[in-house]
């Protein structure tokens, strides 16, 4: 597979990840979590704490997934912004929303000193920046929203402390955090399994069967394996389930991210971001590499909506640039790479069940705070699982339609965005003849009334699948930099001959045979 972290060329490779067997025969369980991310093993580990009976599934390898793409800020400053999210959301819920956030970092800190974990957690402060251009009202907007939301340690100063950079005014947040995102992870997964929890890899879920059995849900996996539990939890990126309703509310991005070796100590330890957009966000980190421990200046940003365009190389190049201008200091690109965030029309994530007396429950739309947003899975679908009541459930309730005038824009701006590439069932290919390719390529190619995705391995052989993305039926575009397939409509991604490795979809591209575009639900 070629989207998943342990293969991609992220900072995060020093960690040393455990392994576990495939699912075999059938299991049965309290709880069953589909998903060894953030999310999943934060669920999975305080329920089992618990004495719960807990399976946790994954297709991949632990970590495997957007968790181990994440450039790891832990911020109660949100990528949204208070001042937009004041735009959308009461009073009472910007204060639930940065209470939360700050106690999913308090929660992973007591995580961290409970088990012992080395993980490079450190508390450091946040600051934002304004972009070139953008007025220092902006900045004390944002202070005034964030005192609202509760946040009254929020602070305008005249500069973010970066030596070679005059960042100009800019808000400080205090007691952030930050961490070595896969190591985490990986004690997690430990720790979870030493209280009595199951994990089981390489099992892809294809079903969540809530009907056929009262008072249970099958989880069904490729290889025919199956896990009965009495809840479940879908703590995937993007789910399958809801199939349609949910995708209307939130949009898949990719983002951008570079390490570049820097000199020890030339970049204060802390979290930086500017109010660009997109935004650009900025740490250190230290890898501890065979041939020592080095320290690295993490630059994200350049985002896009996932399968929308094609310029991945370009957006790389435009870090650096910017980097470089801001960094002179800075060494050659160590290390690049890429990761998809969902972002919600309202600022907020997806957590909670399907629906009222659901037995699933799913956790997605971490609008580009995937750590925080999944631990505040775990600890909402702990109390969920427990028969809890936590005041945080209706603020992240999956149902929740927030109609104020600022949200049915971004409905109808996503929806547009959304539904666009649908007409790209009636265009040409990309190429007439698939003989064009080169070797390490793909390209869309229309046949008679049908469109393929089509590759041409490095060996020269050429591997045809329908273009089509079964999940809702868009088109997908070829993804020259990754060598994916990606559904520019929901975000679906595939690898370069077809097979799944990002839902919601959760089937392959289909063998090469006549498609029609599925009718809208």
């Amino acid at each position: 597979m070629t989207d998943r972290a342990h293969d991609k060329d992220t900072v995060w490779t020093d960690a040393k990840l455990p392994a576990f067997a495939p699912i075999a025969g059938d299991h049965i369980a309290e709880v069953c979590v589909v998903g060894a991310g953030i999310a999943g093993l934060s669920a999975a580990y305080l329920l089992a704490k618990a004495g719960q009976s807990v399976v946790v599934l994954d297709d991949g390898p632990v970590g495997g997934g957007e968790t181990g793409l994440t450039t790891a800020h832990l911020t109660n400053a949100l990528d949204r912004r208070w001042a937009e999210l004041a735009k959308v959301h009461s009073v009472e819920h910007l204060r639930l929303a940065a209470e939360s956030h700050t106690a999913a970092i308090d929660m992973i800190e007591h995580i961290v000193e409970a088990e012992g974990i080395d993980c490079d957690f450190r508390r450091v402060s946040g600051y934002l920046f304004a972009a070139p251009g953008d007025a220092v009202r902006t900045l004390k907007d944002e202070v005034e929203a964030a005192h609202r939301a509760g946040i009254g340690d929020a602070v305008l100063v005249d500069r973010a402390p970066l030596a070679e950079f005059d960042s100009g005014p800019a808000v400080c947040f205090a007691r952030q955090a930050q961490l070595h995102p896969l190591r985490y992870i990986a004690a997690l997964a430990r720790a979870f399994e030493r209280e009595g929890g199951r994990i089981y890899t390489r099992a892809h879920v294809i079903e969540v069967d809530e009907e056929s059995r009262q008072d249970h849900v099958v989880v069904k996996t490729d290889s025919g394996a199956t896990v009965v539990a009495n809840e479940v939890f879908l703590a995937v990126n993007s789910p399958f389930l809801p199939r349609v309703t949910l995708h209307l509310k939130q949009a898949a991005y990719r983002t951008y991210a570079i390490a570049l070796q820097v000199p020890e100590g030339a970049v204060p330890p802390a979290l930086y971001w500017d109010t660009a957009d997109p935004f650009h966000y900025v740490r250190v980190n230290t890898a501890r590499e065979s041939s020592g421990a080095r320290e690295y200046l993490i630059v994200g940003g350049e985002d896009h909506r996932t399968g929308q365009v094609n310029d991945e190389d370009q957006r790389h190049a435009r870090l650096e640039a910017w980097a470089r201008e801001r960094f002179p200091y800075a060494g050659p690109v160590a290390h690049r790479w890429s990761g998809e965030v969902l972002e919600t029309v309202d600022g907020l994530a997806y957590i909670g069940r399907l629906k009222e007396g659901s037995r699933v429950m799913i956790a997605t739309g971490d609008c580009g705070n995937g750590m925080t947003h999944g631990t505040i899975a775990g600890m909402l679908v702990y109390d969920l699982v427990r028969g809890h009541a936590n005041e945080w459930s209706a603020l992240y309730d999956p149902t929740r339609v927030n109609l104020s005038l600022h949200t049915a824009s971004e409905y109808l701006r996503e929806g547009l965005s959304s539904a666009a590439p649908f007409a790209d069932w009636v265009t040409g290919g990309d190429i007439d003849d698939p003989s064009k390719l080169a070797p390490g390529t793909g390209a869309v190619v229309r046949r008679g009334l049908s469109k393929l995705a089509v590759y041409r391995d490095p060996q020269g052989q050429l591997h045809e699948r329908s273009a089509v993305c079964p999940h809702l039926g868009c088109i997908v575009a070829w993804n020259a930099a990754e060598r994916t397939w990606d559904c520019p409509c929901h975000g679906s991604r595939f690898g370069c001959t077809g097979k799944v490795i990002h839902g919601p979809a959760t089937a392959d591209l289909k063998a090469v045979e006549t498609e029609r575009p599925a009718k809208a639900a």
